[in-house]
């Protein structure tokens, strides 16, 4: 949906395995290492890759035995997944100025939910694990956990949505509260992702062999796959009017928000990057910009070979000559791919992009693929001009999502 008010964001939230916090997640994309370290949670030592990036537990709480991270207020009703969407809404609400979140409505995309708390609970019920597996535990499964959990904290009483569309979960989030606020159903909205690791995720990439036994290389020659990871994101968002009558400072304004859908298999990518062109075609057209106003993209890059080459087909055909020297960066090759959190988290980090006038880089060596070859932010970038970042996602199903922020001036 394009028209209608201004649509600006007014706090920003982050759960990743940097730690808990924005401030951590941006300092932790500008060092050269990532945040990608062997998985302690639970057994990989029958799996292709034993790294993953687990969210660290606070300073100062241990885990237990086997790894489950503590110390996030653990509630017999919420999933871990719950737990980092509740932190990042935290963040973000307060960056807002403590909003009256009783009028908002709540957006959240997931893609597994609960599952680690489902697997936990079947293996104390099987005995492989000792203790006992309360029925408490049950309901903390669902899909929806982590909105909800939300809505609750938040006495949210304007629509409860949650979108659940594999790795695109996140960013459709964001997109739909941007409809819900243009269409004045709304004045003020939390829109985000998250998502946690666990062993049904873990095995499945493994077994689809899309795994890299390295820390994922997006967009380099010899990439091989990608890394998991977990967290959540969160974006306060809300119409111009609202923030200017509450006295809020917005970071960057929402420009637009579009999905398509490849319409091609499962899980690979189409090979010409239709849909993920198109997304971005339409993203544009209802921010009524044109492709050279777009100064830098947040891309999926994933690290797998058909991902990284079906988005450097897209990019070339929206923005054509220009798509090699568009510089492009991903957070996936330094806090991995959170799954239904990835594109909350990458609109968390586009905006501070836009904030801080810095492209962060993407670590790992390597040279890039020739036949993708993207303008790869290597360290970081400062260009002269940067006002409007793409974050671009791309997912099983053949979903595609591309959210188009501009850095803040006052009209």
């Amino acid at each position: 949906m394009s028209g209608g008010e201004r649509i600006v964001v007014t706090g920003l939230g982050a759960v990743t395995g940097w730690g808990v916090g924005v401030d951590e997640l941006w300092e932790g994309l500008l060092s050269p290492q990532p945040a990608i370290r062997p998985v302690v949670r639970f057994d990989t030592t029958q799996h292709r890759t034993r790294l993953g990036s687990e969210v660290p537990p606070p300073e100062g709480t241990p885990s237990d035995p086997r790894g489950r991270v503590d110390g996030f207020e653990r509630h017999l009703r919420l999933s871990l997944s719950d737990r980092f969407a509740l932190l990042a809404t935290r963040q973000a609400v307060a960056q807002a100025g403590f909003p009256d979140t009783r009028r908002a409505g709540v957006f959240f995309g997931s893609s597994t939910g609960g599952m680690l708390e489902s697997e936990d609970f079947y293996a104390r019920l099987c005995g492989v694990i000792p203790g006992r597996a309360p029925l408490s535990w049950i309901p903390s499964q669902q899909y929806n956990g982590p909105g909800d959990a939300v809505a609750r904290e938040l006495e949210a009483t304007g629509p409860v949505t949650t979108l659940s569309s594999a790795c695109t979960s996140g960013a459709l989030s964001i997109a739909d509260a941007l409809d819900s606020l243009r269409s004045g159903e709304i004045d003020l909205a939390v829109a985000g992702g998250s998502d946690s690791l666990c062993q049904l995720t873990y095995a499945g990439f493994n077994s689809l062999r899309a795994v890299d036994l390295a820390p994922s290389r997006p967009f380099r020659e010899d990439r091989a796959g990608l890394t998991l990871g977990e967290g959540a994101g969160a974006v306060v968002l809300e119409t111009l009017s609202s923030a200017r009558k509450r006295g809020a400072t917005p970071l960057a304004e929402l420009l637009a928000g579009a999905s398509t859908c490849d319409a091609h298999h499962m899980t690979a990518p189409s090979p010409q990057g239709a849909g993920a062109a198109a997304a971005i075609r339409r993203a544009l057209s209802e921010a009524t910009l044109q492709p050279e106003q777009v100064d830098f993209v947040s891309a999926h890059g994933t690290g797998t070979p058909l991902n990284d080459a079906a988005e450097w087909q897209a990019l070339a055909a929206v923005f054509g000559e220009r798509a090699a020297d568009l510089p492009v960066t991903s957070v996936k090759g330094s806090i991995g791919h959170l799954l239904g959190a990835a594109g909350a988290v990458e609109a968390v980090v586009t905006v501070r992009c836009l904030l801080e006038g810095v492209i962060h880089p993407t670590p790992g060596d390597g040279d890039v693929d020739p036949e993708a070859p993207v303008h790869l932010v290597r360290r970081p970038e400062s260009p002269q001009r940067l006002q409007v970042g793409l974050s671009l996602n791309l997912a099983f199903g053949g979903s595609n999502a591309a959210l188009l922020f501009r850095r803040w001036s006052p009209p």
